[in-house]
């Protein structure tokens, strides 16, 4: 595989694709366009996230499930099967807007990306609004990050990756990384990645998307950034120079509401240099790799993702040690 190129993947669309978005364009997409409207809505959605903490989310028997602590945060460690490669991590930056779900949400994600990364996945408990800032989840991230490194990883063997919020996340602690001169990570991973907080409307696939109304995005986006400005590349990473940033993998539907700024964000990350891996799935609803316990599409990008991550790993080193472009 190529880790340079744009991608539409040309998979028929399944049946259980086509039944699901239309289950989530008839209920999930108005019930959110209804309870997005005012700030206690965060608030409830963040208790009923705590309550939600206390369930035990099933998973297969061969995945092993272990807490985690850090210094503001906790996390787990999930690990896919025996036989990884425990010198090498990820680094797993869970979605919901940031304001909802956990690591345990997002089990069906950090299971599968630990087997096909073949090491362990640490997905990380960040600290999210309407109590704590941006700011304090990326403080949260880089303190894992550095966390990682202290227990004798080196750099080149972390994998940083997340989704939507997580997407967002995952780019804006890679520029700070970046920014304070500390090493990056071997390469990352963005699912449908929120990008652009900017209060601008999103006027692509407002009515195509079968989860996400475009007007509750930007009335999120307005809540976090309020006191902030929403250019600054840590805000909005869209707008930021990925000059010397790892290689990076952005998945996305072609009907998301946050497609265009995934798009902007491998174009621009490619215009400074960085190998891009820009998939964009047909009809596919946002962060649809979640769904791999229904639907065929979602499995199959974890596929992609090991075939990215290998490529990665066969890149050519250059003089200085580090891998060739």
């Amino acid at each position: 595989m190529r880790i340079d190129g744009d991608v539409v993947p040309e998979y028929p669309l399944s049946w259980q694709a086509r039944a699901l978005t239309g289950l989530m364009r008839g209920t999930l997409k108005p019930a959110s366009s209804l309870l997005m409207r005012h700030p206690l809505a965060l608030v409830g959605a963040a208790r009923i996230g705590e309550v939600a903490r206390l369930v035990q989310v099933p998973h297969p028997a061969h995945v092993s499930i272990v807490p985690a602590e850090f210094s503001d945060c906790g996390g787990e460690w999930v690990r896919g099967g025996q036989g990884l490669d425990e010198r090498k991590a990820v680094l797993y930056f869970h979605g919901g807007g940031y304001f909802a779900c956990s690591p345990r949400t997002h089990r069906s994600i950090t299971w599968r990306l630990s087997v096909v990364a073949r090491r362990p996945v640490l997905a990380l408990d960040y600290r999210q609004g309407p109590v704590y800032k941006l700011a304090d989840s990326l403080a949260d991230a880089l303190d894992a990050y550095d966390c990682l490194l202290r227990r004798g990883h080196a750099p080149k063997d972390i994998i940083v990756a997340g989704d939507s919020a997580g997407g967002h996340l995952t780019l804006a602690a890679l520029l700070a990384l970046r920014d304070r001169g500390l090493p990056l990570p071997g390469a990352a991973i963005c699912l449908s990645p929120w990008a652009d907080l900017t209060d601008v409307p999103r006027r692509a696939n407002r009515w195509q998307d079968p989860l996400l109304p475009a007007s509750r995005v930007r009335w999120l986006a307005r809540r976090w950034t309020s006191g902030l400005d929403p250019r600054d590349p840590l805000v909005s990473p869209v707008h930021g120079d990925f000059t010397g940033l790892p290689p990076l993998m952005i998945v996305t539907g072609s009907t998301e509401v946050l497609r265009d700024e995934a798009r902007r964000v491998a174009e621009r990350a490619r215009h400074d240099g960085v190998p891009v891996r820009y998939e964009e799935w047909r009809r596919m609803p946002h962060v649809f790799p979640i769904l791999a316990d229904m639907l065929p599409e979602a499995r199959l990008a974890f596929r992609h993702m090991s075939q990215f991550l290998g490529a990665v790993a066969a890149r050519p080193a250059s003089v200085d040690g580090t891998a060739a472009a």
